[in-house]
Order: structure tokens, then C-alpha cells, then sequence
């Protein structure tokens, strides 16, 4: 849970006007991915040992490197080993960091707040390069069969210091309902996820939906709610029809997979008993896993693009229909012990994308449509909800909903650069606390 906290003097970061595009004097690359990595954690366990999944997990991530990583249907984590309502263990996250991510890139990831308010035995998780991103927190939360959570993401610019211009990336994960027959309970999904969205934003900013959307055809409603909205303020694309061309519509994966050999996602494998009898088998036969992009990464507008052409699915040579990932004819898309690893670890492929980022040197940008820009917490949940009085000046005024009474929470305050300037666990053990707080003036981000 994350909040805006302002001091004395407030430092806008939003300035509009027009992008330059010949201010550009650097460019750096974001890797994104998004991987349905089948009860990943969850017990009882159905694959196997975490252990042998946090292997897995690390040869793909070595292979992909990718800077923002999505992990949809893994078990969602306990707080507390009280917590009987999740499926994966207290702390979780932070085994795969330490047994998946760091061993292959040391340091370079962190993880963004995660939720359950749908109290679901599977979730999504959102990874990040630290070095590269820093993470404001969740700006939308839609609970359904899952939670929906957009993610509140800024690009570590090295102007940032003189501009105070930042550049922010929101990343909106999915996982809907699965199923032919359930076309119409995903649809309502995507429409009340995009419902919240216009709720806050004017239009859409430099924005990605992906995940397992389990869609079937560009017809169906949560496609055509994404792609084809009436109000196009809040269209986004699917890259390989725009803007590579490279597919056109109308388009039916799932009666005619052999038209879409290459994004083929579902599945990995042939049989239902090789390796488990967890997932889906029958080979690659439907394409399920998608990375939605705005129309300001498409276009360009707001210093991060789509590097054209670069959508792939990992571990897909394109010859997979009906097959595993690690049949005959050999797979050479990726190294050999990715291609096991991809069989192992999940029924699915992972899908990826390349965006370009520019330096902002001149402080100059679009105004971004955020009508809030404050990071947000489900007002439904009243019952975990953290209030900081501000602005602030030597205290932070902490007000604490029951909920947190006699539970011991860590306390980060980060200021724009993503650095974290103040750490301290603090024992809650009364619903109002101040807590020491001498910074310089300044905005900064309380987790």
C-alpha cells in the first residue's frame, strides 16, 4: 500500500506542453513480459518442490531478461501463518527473488505490492528493474474471480534531478475466467476494469494490459472492450495487428490455431500426464496470453514507444501446433534448457515486448491523464486501510484501521529517484502514531 506524501515546498512533476522529439540525447530498453505460471507456489502442491519451479523460473528469466515481469495464476501468499485463506506461503515472494531472480540478475528486482481482496487460491505479482523503475504502488484494484491491479511504475530517468519531469508506465495484469463458455463473465471483467479506469484517467497514458486474458477470437466482448471500445480514448492494441501488421482482423485463434502457429500460448504440452497432470495439454492449439499496449506507446507520445516488431512468444518456433514445446522437430527458438524448463514450469508460453525509453533533458511532456495522481487503496476494504496525514513536516501521522492493531509492519519512505531515504519496522499499538520524519523539502512515496 502506497501514498503520495508531500513536504512544505511541493515539487510538481506533472508539467504539460509539447513533447520534443528531437530533445531525445538517450534511449534505454524495457523488456516486458508476461508469464500464467500454472499455481506456482501453490499447495497443496500439483507440479512439484518449489525449489525444482524456483529453477525453472530462473533459466527463463537468464533467457528472456526481462526488466518488468508479470506472474499470473501463481498461489496467492499468505500474510500471516494464520492466514488460511491463501494457498502459498508466508513470504513467498521473496523466496522467488532469492532463489529465481537474484541468482541470475543480483539486485535487479524488487516486487510491487500485491493484493487478494477476492480471496482467491491463485493471483497475479508484478516484478520490476529497480535499477531501472521505481514503483509508486497500485492505482487501480478490481476484484472478481481475481484481482485486477494496475501498477503505478517511473522511469529512473538521470534528468530527473533538474527536470522533476517523470515519466510514469502503468502496467494492468490479468488472469480471466477460462473456458468457451465463459465469454461473457470475461467480458464483464475487462468492462469493469475499464469502468474504474475512466473513473480516474481522462484517456489512456503510457499504458500495458497483459496477462492470461483466456480470450478465444477478436470478437469476443473482452476483446472487442479493449480493442474496439466506443470511446477510443481508451483503445488499446494488440501489436501484432497494429501496429506490425502482421496479422489482420477479424480473427478466430481458437477455430483456426494453424492461421497463428507463432503466438500460439496454450499449451506446452501434448499429454496431460507429462510431466503432471496439472494444465491443459494437446500441444499449442489456442493464444491466450496477450500484451496490450496505448495508443501513446504505439505512437510515441510520452518518451516510451513500442519497439515495432518486437512481440514474440517465448519458446514458439512456430511449429508447435499439437505438440509440446520440446517435441520433434527440434525447438531452436531458444537454448535447450530453456526449452525444458518452459515444458516444466507451466502449459504456458511466455509473451514478450520490447519498449524503447528516452531521456527527458528538457522537463517538457504531455500532461498525463491521471485525475488522481496520488497511488489509491480499495475505499471498499475500510478494514486495512492506512491514513498519513499530509502534508508533513517533523512526524509522520500514521492512522491505523483496527485491522493493523499489535501487528508489526515495515515502514520505507523513497523519494522521486526511487532511492529509499528513511527504513524502520514500526510496532502498531494504537490506531493513531507519529513516527520522526526530518527530510528536505520535496515529494516523496510512503510504502
Amino acid at each position: 500500500m502506497t501514498r503520495q506524501l508531500k513536504l512544505h515546498s511541493i515539487i510538481t512533476i506533472l508539467i504539460a506542453g509539447l513533447l520534443s522529439t528531437n530533445a531525445y540525447s538517450q534511449t534505454d530498453t524495457l523488456r516486458v513480459m508476461a508469464y500464467n505460471v500454472l499455481n506456482y507456489g501453490e499447495y497443496p502442491l500439483c507440479q512439484g518442490p518449489n525449489i525444482n519451479y524456483h529453477n525453472y523460473l530462473k533459466t527463463i528469466v537468464q533467457y528472456a531478461n526481462p526488466d518488468i515481469l508479470s506472474l499470473e495464476k501463481m498461489g496467492s501468499i499468505k500474510y500471516s501463518s494464520s492466514d488460511h485463506a491463501y494457498t502459498a506461503e508466508v513470504d513467498f515472494q521473496d523466496s522467488i527473488l532469492k532463489y529465481a531472480l537474484n541468482p541470475v540478475f543480483p539486485g535487479r528486482f524488487n516486487y510491487a505490492p500485491f493484493t487478494n481482496y477476492s480471496g482467491a487460491n491463485t493471483f497475479s505479482m508484478l516484478f520490476y528493474n529497480q535499477q531501472k523503475l521505481g514503483c509508486i504502488g497500485i492505482v487501480l484494484n478490481y476484484p472478481n474471480n481475481e484481482d485486477f491491479n494496475t501498477y503505478k511504475l517511473y522511469y529512473k530517468d538521470p534528468n530527473l534531478v533538474t527536470t522533476h519531469d517523470t515519466t510514469f508506465l502503468y502496467v494492468t495484469v490479468n488472469h480471466d475466467i477460462s473456458g468457451s463458455s465463459s465469454a461473457t463473465d470475461r467480458g464483464l471483467q475487462i468492462a469493469g476494469v475499464m469502468n474504474q479506469m475512466k473513473s480516474k484517467f481522462m484517456h489512456l497514458a503510457n499504458m500495458i494490459n497483459m496477462g492470461d486474458f483466456n480470450v478465444r477470437n477478436s470478437s469476443e466482448p473482452l476483446y472487442q472492450t479493449l480493442t474496439n471500445p466506443a470511446d477510443t480514448s481508451f483503445r488499446y492494441f494488440d501489436p501484432p495487428f497494429y501496429p506490425d501488421g502482421v496479422l489482420s482482423y477479424p480473427a478466430d485463434w481458437d477455430s483456426d490455431p494453424n492461421l497463428f502457429t507463432k503466438y500460439l500460448t496454450t499449451s506446452t504440452r501434448a499429454l496431460g500426464n507429462v510431466p503432471n497432470s496439472c494444465g491443459t495439454n494437446g500441444g499449442g492449439k489456442n493464444w491466450y496470453d496477450h500484451i496490450f499496449l496505448s495508443p501513446w506507446i504505439v505512437n510515441n507520445s510520452n518518451y516510451i514507444s513500442y519497439i515495432h516488431n518486437s512481440y514474440r512468444t517465448i519458446g514458439n518456433d512456430g511449429r508447435r501446433l499439437g505438440i509440446s514445446v520440446n517435441d520433434a522437430p527440434t525447438n531452436t527458438s531458444a537454448p535447450a534448457p530453456v526449452i525444458d524448463a518452459l515444458f516444466q514450469m507451466s502449459n504456458k508460453y511466455p509473451v514478450m515486448v520490447d519498449l524503447l525509453v528516452s531521456q527527458n533533458t528538457t522537463g517538457v511532456s504531455p500532461m498525463d491523464p491521471e485525475g488522481h495522481p496520488a497511488a489509491v487503496l480499495n475505499t471498499n476494504l475500510p478494514e486495512t486501510k492506512i491514513g498519513i496525514t499530509n502534508p508533513a513536516h517533523e512526524h509522520l501521522n500514521l492512522n491505523f484501521a483496527p485491522y493493523f492493531i499489535n501487528k508489526e509492519l515495515q515502514l520505507d519512505v523513497i523519494d522521486v529517484l526511487g532511492r529509499v531515504v528513511m527504513h524502520q519496522n514500526i510496532f502498531v499499538s494504537e490506531a493513531n502514531i507519529d513516527v520522526p520524519f526530518r527530510m528536505l523539502a520535496g515529494k516523496y512515496f510512503v510504502r
